[in-house]
C-alpha cells in the first residue's frame, strides 16, 4: 500500500520532458489520424498483454478488488481503441470547405478551409480513484494523443509504482508504433506540476480530483501571461429526485437502487448519488436504514481518503439527522446515511450540495413536489441529476427542464454510477462539476478539449492539410459549400 509520500521529478528531467514535448508537437499534429490511431491501438495491446501484472500491482497500491481492476483495465483499453476508431472516422476534425465565390451575398468570398488541430503539449493530471481509466493511459491521455498533442502525465501519488510501470508500457508501445520520442512522458510532484502548468510550452491542461486542487490549477492556467484551456473535473453530489409516482409504484426498487448506487465501490465514484429527495412517507427512513445496514464495510483507496471522509462525516452529523452512522473498523468504513426536511434543506443548500467522497448520503424528505423545481433551480453544477418518476407524473417535465440547465447528464429511472464510454456520453457539467461545461471527459467527443480551429485562406492545393483537400484523401465527412458530404460523394 502506498504511503502517499510523493516522489518528485528532478528539475533537469522536467526541463528535458517539456523541451522534448515541444520539439515534437508540430510533427505530432501533422501526423495523419490513422497513424495516431495506430499509436493508441499499440498502447491498448501492450496493456492487455500485461494485464495480470498490472492488476496485481494496482491491488497492492489501491485496495481495489481484482474484479474491479480487471474491468477497469478492460474499459481503459476499450476507450483507447474507440478513440482510435474515431480518429479514422474523422468527423471530429470538422473539416469544412468553402470554395471561392465572387457572387457571395456579403461580397466576394475567398477560398476558405477550416478544420480542428491539436493545441500542442498537454499536461494531464491523473486521478486517484480510477488507477487505469483516469490515470496514466486513461481517457485524457488517449484523447490528447489522438488529437495530436504530446502528453506530459503527472502521476497520482496514490499509485506511484503502477503509474511508473504503466508509463513504461505506454512509452514502449509508442516506440514500437513509430511515434516520436517525447510524445509521452511521466512526471511526479505537486510543485513540478505547477511549474509545468506555468511553462509556456504547455498549451492545455486536464485534471480529475477535488474542487480545491482543481481550482488551484485552473487559476494557474488562467493567470498565465498566455492563459490556456484547462479542463478540470472537480466535484458533484449528483442529486436524485424521486417523485411520488415512483414511490407509489416502485418503492422497494427505488430504495434498493439508491443504496446500491451510493455505496458502490465504497462511494468512491464522481457520479455517486449523494442526495436523495423523496416524498415524506411513513417508514421510508426505516427501510433505508435496514438496507444500508445490510451493506458490508468496504476499504477506501487509501488512508487519506478515509481521513477526508471522516472529516466530512463529522460535519454532516452536526448538520443533519443521523439515520445510520459510520465508524471505521478493520474492514473499512460502513456506509452512512443522514436525513433532513425539505424546508431545512432550503435554508442551507450550500451544505447540502457539498460533496462527501465516500459511501455517505443525505435523504431530503419533502412535502410538496413543487418544492423540487425550486430546489433544482438553485442547484450548483453537477455531472448528473436523476429523476425517478412515471411518465404521467405532472411535475416531471418542469423538473427535467430545470435540471438540464444544471447537470451534464440527466437520468430517468436509473442511477448515475456507471459511465458508458460512447459517442453520446456527456461526462461534464457547469461549475463546480467541471471548469469547462462545453466539454466531456469520456467518449470520443472528449477529443474536442485539446483541439483548436484554424482556417486556411487561398492556400495552394498542394499545401493544404489532407483533411480539407478537395480529393479528400482521408476519406472523411466534409462540409463542402454548406453541404455535409460523405466520402463516397467525392469524385
Amino acid at each position: 500500500m502506498s504511503d502517499q509520500l510523493e516522489h518528485t521529478t528532478d528539475q533537469v528531467d522536467l526541463e528535458s520532458v517539456l523541451e522534448a514535448a515541444a520539439s515534437v508537437a508540430a510533427g505530432v499534429a501533422r501526423a495523419v489520424p490513422s497513424e495516431r490511431a495506430g499509436w493508441l491501438r499499440a498502447i491498448a495491446d501492450e496493456l492487455d498483454g500485461e494485464r495480470d501484472a498490472l492488476v496485481q500491482l494496482a491491488q497492492q497500491e489501491t485496495r481495489l478488488t481484482q474484479g474491479r481492476l480487471v474491468g477497469e483495465l478492460g474499459r481503459t483499453t476499450f476507450q483507447l481503441r474507440l478513440t482510435a476508431h474515431a480518429l479514422e472516422e474523422g468527423s471530429w476534425l470538422e473539416a469544412t470547405i468553402d470554395h471561392a465565390d465572387p457572387d457571395w451575398p456579403t461580397g466576394p468570398r475567398p477560398d476558405l478551409r477550416r478544420m480542428l488541430r491539436g493545441v500542442g503539449p498537454v499536461l494531464v493530471v491523473a486521478a486517484s480513484n480510477f488507477p487505469f481509466a483516469f490515470s496514466v493511459a486513461g481517457g485524457d491521455t488517449a484523447t490528447a494523443l489522438g488529437a495530436g498533442c504530446p502528453v506530459v502525465l503527472k502521476a497520482h501519488p496514490g499509485h506511484p509504482q503502477l503509474s511508473r510501470r504503466t508509463a513504461e508500457l505506454v512509452q514502449h508501445a509508442l516506440r514500437k508504433a513509430g511515434a516520436p520520442e517525447g510524445v509521452f512522458a511521466l512526471i511526479e510532484g505537486e510543485s513540478e506540476t505547477q511549474q509545468a502548468l506555468k511553462d509556456p510550452r504547455i498549451k492545455a491542461g486536464s485534471f480529475t480530483g477535488s474542487v480545491r486542487g482543481g481550482r488551484a490549477l485552473f487559476d494557474i492556467a488562467a493567470s498565465r501571461p498566455d492563459p490556456i484551456p484547462f479542463y478540470g473535473e472537480l466535484g458533484s453530489v449528483n442529486p436524485a429526485f424521486v417523485l411520488p409516482s415512483a414511490i407509489e409504484r416502485r418503492r422497494a426498487e427505488v430504495l434498493e437502487g439508491f443504496v446500491g448506487s451510493f455505496t458502490l465501490g465504497a462511494g468512491q465514484f464522481c457520479t455517486k448519488p449523494g442526495v436523495l429527495f423523496v416524498p415524506k412517507t411513513d417508514g421510508l427512513l426505516d427501510e433505508l436504514r435496514e438496507l444500508v445496514s445490510a451493506v458490508a464495510p468496504a476499504p477506501m483507496l487509501n488512508d487519506r481518503m478515509v481521513s477526508g471522509l471522516q472529516d466530512r462525516l463529522e460535519q454532516m452529523r452536526r448538520q443533519w439527522t443521523v439515520v445510520r452512522d459510520a465508524e471505521a473498523d478493520d474492514a473499512g468504513l460502513p456506509p452512512a446515511l443522514f436525513a433532513t426536511s425539505g424546508s431545512a434543506a432550503m435554508e442551507d443548500l450550500d451544505s447540502l450540495f457539498e460533496e462527501a467522497f465516500g459511501a455517505a448520503a443525505v435523504v431530503v424528505e419533502y412535502d410538496d413536489p413543487a418544492e423540487l423545481v425550486e430546489i433544482a433551480s438553485q442547484l450548483p453544477g453537477q455531472l448528473t441529476a436523476t429523476v425517478q418518476a412515471e411518465e404521467d407524473d405532472g411535475i416531471a417535465p418542469a423538473l427535467l427542464d430545470v435540471l438540464s440547465d444544471h447537470a451534464g447528464r440527466i437520468l430517468w429511472n436509473g442511477w448515475p454510477t456507471g459511465v458508458s464510454v460512447t459517442w453520446a456520453m456527456q461526462h461534464g457539467g457547469p461549475w463546480p462539476a467541471t471548469t469547462a461545461s462545453l466539454h466531456t471527459s469520456v467518449g470520443p467527443t472528449a477529443l474536442r478539449r485539446f483541439l483548436q480551429p484554424v482556417a486556411f485562406q487561398n492556400l495552394p492545393a498542394a499545401m493544404l492539410p489532407a483533411a480539407v483537400r478537395d480529393d479528400n484523401p482521408l476519406r472523411i465527412w466534409q462540409r463542402v459549400d454548406g453541404k455535409l458530404t460523405s466520402p463516397e460523394e467525392v469524385g
